[in-house]
């Protein structure tokens, strides 16, 4: 005590006689400075929703955290009876730095995400957790941490973790929903990676290219799984984009690595947990290289240069699996020929972009004879080395095609545009306004599919679904929506192969949840 009393005296005598002098107490402006810092700007994106659905996963030791394919791996199940209700909510902040010693030519960003159901746990250690009574959970995921340059005009060379996308445009510079409608729409490629991308854009061009190390495995050995890419846009005048692609994933890792318990790779259980191809491959060390060369295209992207919108892409993967011989020869196991392609349409009937109507198609093919003929006749996308690493949102659908309002449970009935290799053929429509422009939003849409391929024991037709969304704009970047879904399920799933090996068709699936949604700037 006699301590604590002999600081407060020395404290007070030192701030009288600096007021004495003249100087006076400063507060703490030399630690925190008044003014804010330009060179500094911080973003947060806060997310909160309350739901109801009818499917969940029945392993408790998922805590009602899922991702990938309804029915799949995930042992998600859909219930007559059980409800899921439950809150969950999500943080994602934004800092970036940009010195003016370097003339706003080099920049650093880093994104993390907090994630949590309400009343979860607490206490511990672990993503997606952390908020049950007192709370105290050790929970921040690094999304990005990457250094930008300006080189040269025109030139941006970006280093580190970093956005991954499928997409010409710039990676933190474009708003999110242009990379959900143009492009490859993220459906192969829409995760995060670790490497290097150098872009040049233009008033009229786009160029990128890109070098990600998926998985280093052991540093010593050729056990790496990399992926390169090469994508471009070409302005053809105001309204018409045409660009074209060529990625390569070259897998030397044998399934090493991978996403927790589940692995990763052509035979990993990652594969039937995200809906994606499992290849049928022995205990024998793979290698195998795969090629996408694709185009897409884009006709008035913003919406607003006329009441018509058109974009769509064609995709060709190709490639090669083969596995090493007692003799350390490489014998080819599997030849992969696949293609997938969209075409987005869209009429714009009023004063703003959501008063319009859209029509989303897609297609992908399918393979009948699970590797009877040594070829794979399906799609392959990043979803079989991530989860989820590919991501077909932004079509207007919720439980047929994914959604993207999502925190922990981010599940479809075609979760991976690869159907499980047996392909899709399906889309959306939607009708869309504005009962008071920019502020009052509604949507009623509609999504159905075919699988190209039947499953063993069911049928082609794999649902009917109807949705609908109501949102109203508080202000500038802060809305409250309500959403809701219901999804026939079609002779589909009257395979057990594809419906969590029940003997029967399950139960059809819906969700309804309200969602606050807040871009802080």
């Amino acid at each position: 005590m006699r301590r604590i009393l002999l600081s407060l005296i020395l404290l007070s005598t030192t701030l009288y006689t600096n007021a004495q002098n003249g100087d006076g107490f400063k507060g703490f402006d030399r630690i925190v400075p008044m003014k804010a810092n330009k060179d500094f700007q911080a973003f947060v994106y806060f997310y909160q929703q309350n739901v109801a659905q009818n499917y969940f996963p029945a392993n408790d030791f998922l805590k009602g955290q899922i991702v990938g394919r309804l029915f799949g791996n995930n042992t998600t199940v859909t219930s007559d009876s059980l409800r899921s209700l439950y809150a969950e909510q999500r943080l994602l902040p934004f800092f970036i730095y940009s010195p003016k010693i370097f003339d706003n030519k080099v920049t650093l960003r880093t994104s993390f995400e907090i994630d949590w159901t309400w009343g979860d746990v607490a206490y511990g250690t672990g993503g997606n957790f952390g908020s049950a009574i007192s709370a105290d959970q050790v929970n921040l995921q690094t999304q990005n941490v990457e250094v930008e340059l300006i080189p040269a005009k025109y030139w941006t060379v970006n280093v580190g973790l970093q956005r991954m996308y499928d997409t010409p445009h710039d990676l933190y510079r474009t708003v999110f929903d242009k990379f959900t409608s143009t492009g490859y729409r993220l459906a192969y490629w829409g995760t995060d990676g670790v490497g290097i991308s150098v872009r040049r854009e233009t008033d009229y061009s786009k160029l990128k290219g890109g070098f990600y190390k998926l998985y280093e495995n052991n540093v010593e050995l050729n056990d790496d799984v990399t992926l390169f890419e090469l994508n471009s846009q070409l302005n053809i005048n105001r309204k018409w984009n045409l660009g074209g692609s060529i990625y390569w994933v070259r897998d030397r890792s044998s399934g090493k690595g991978g996403v927790s318990i589940l692995g990763q790779g052509f035979a990993s259980n990652l594969t039937s947990y995200n809906g994606t191809y499992r290849f049928a491959l022995n205990a024998d060390p793979y290698r195998a290289d795969i090629f996408w060369v694709g185009s897409h295209f884009s006709r008035n992207e913003d919406f607003m240069l006329d009441r018509w919108l058109l974009s769509g892409f064609i995709n060709l993967n190709a490639g090669s699996i083969s596995q090493r011989n007692p003799d350390q020869s490489f014998r080819k196991t599997a030849d992969i020929l696949g293609v997938g392609a969209n075409l987005r349409a869209g009429y714009r009937y009023g004063q703003t972009a959501g008063d319009a109507v859209t029509a989303d198609l897609l297609f992908t093919t399918g393979d009948d004879n699970d590797l009877s003929d040594k070829k794979y006749s399906g799609v392959i996308t990043g979803n079989t080395w991530g989860s989820p690493a590919g991501i077909f949102i932004g079509h207007g659908a919720y439980l047929l095609f994914p959604h993207g309002n999502v925190v922990n449970r981010y599940v479809a009935a075609v979760a991976d545009i690869s159907n499980m290799g047996l392909g899709v053929a399906g889309g959306t429509l939607n009708v869309a306004h504005d009962f008071i422009p920019n502020k009052l939003h509604t949507k009623l849409g509609t999504a159905a599919a075919f699988a190209p391929v039947a499953p063993a024991g069911g049928g082609n037709f794999m649902g009917l679904e109807v949705n609908g969304k109501v949102g109203y704009d508080f202000g500038a970047f802060l809305t409250i929506e309500a959403h809701a879904a219901y999804l026939s399920l079609g002779d589909f799933y009257d395979s057990p192969v594809v419906n969590g090996g029940v003997p029967i068709r399950p139960v059809n699936p819906w969700t309804g949840f309200i969602s606050l949604k807040w871009l802080i700037f």
